[in-house]
């Protein structure tokens, strides 16, 4: 293992937490991890890392700190607090915040941790749980200049888009109008694709081409399988995109924008997790599209 890389603890070993810190294993970086599930650790330890017992022990020596966990509330437990990671990591770390957050809680968590003399940067991602194991994520960046060019040797073992957006938060707020297109996406290919079934054309052939021409998308190619095999085993759930849905919609107020089609969506996203579909993939929505439409009980 290369020995002049930073060393890394990774808090939160989920779906994309997994794949992402065993990029930067195979990267040669030294990695620590830890989260709540002993299997997800003993997982980390499979592949070459070393699993902690408890935050405080993952940060203790770590240069640079990530974390990937669901939401804001999730974040500022593993942040704050005696056993938390400002009160635990030295001075001079760096610590990345790669979950989708509000904008709000970056900022706040960024002036708390400079307090400590931590240097934080908001930088989360797109592309899913395949963007993930491929390490061709999509991050976006909000922080300091300095921050963001001595990550960029990190971010680029994890992905292939790499952009410093502006001051802390910024890189939520880009996240927000991700999670935007990428629902109102993925609602218009789950209404297209009843649409077309119902019209007796044959599916695939007509989502090959509608891919090659202005309808297709990163989210059609990447979504066309669960949409054409209704596989919707989960590569991002349901439950999550809701989460997103509402941070976009609050912070979209905030500033006084209108988000005619986003906010149908939203409560289109909402009324699927309230029928007991949120743990599924977020490309789920078909199954909204094929209730109104009839087609499912």
């Amino acid at each position: 293992m290369t020995t002049n890389l930073p060393k890394v603890a990774w808090i939160g070993l989920g779906i994309m937490g997994s794949p992402m810190s065993e990029n930067l294993i195979k990267a040669g970086y030294d990695v620590t991890g830890h989260t709540l599930e002993q299997e997800k650790l003993d997982r980390l330890a499979a592949a070459g890392g070393t699993a902690a017992g408890s935050i405080a022990e993952a940060v203790r020596d770590a240069d640079v700190i990530i974390t990937m966990v669901p939401a804001s509330p999730q974040v500022e437990a593993v942040a704050y607090g005696p056993d938390g990671i400002l009160e635990n990591a030295r001075p001079g770390a760096l610590l990345i915040d790669m979950s989708s957050i509000t904008p709000g809680t970056s900022i706040d968590l960024a002036a708390a941790a400079g307090k400590k003399g931590i240097r934080v940067l908001d930088a989360p991602v797109s592309g899913g749980e395949a963007g993930a194991i491929e390490a061709v994520l999509s991050i976006m960046v909000g922080g300091e200049q300095a921050d963001f060019e001595a990550a960029e040797p990190v971010f680029e073992a994890l992905g292939r888009t790499i952009v410093l957006c502006g001051p802390h938060g910024a890189g939520q707020t880009v996240k927000a109008a991700n999670q935007l297109i990428v629902a109102v996406n993925i609602q218009a290919c789950a209404e297209a694709v009843v649409f077309l079934e119902k019209s007796a054309v044959n599916l695939e052939a007509a989502l090959e081409v509608l891919g090659g021409g202005l309808a297709g998308s990163t989210v059609l190619a990447r979504k066309k399988n669960n949409l054409l095999t209704r596989d919707f085993t989960p590569g991002f759930r349901i439950d999550l995109h809701h989460k997103d849905m509402g941070i976009v919609t609050e912070a979209a107020r905030a500033v006084g924008a209108a988000l005619p089609v986003g906010a149908v969506v939203a409560q289109l996203v909402a009324s699927l997790r309230a029928q007991g579909d949120g743990g599924l993939d977020h490309s789920a929505l078909l199954r909204a599209v094929e209730r109104l439409s009839g087609t499912r009980a």
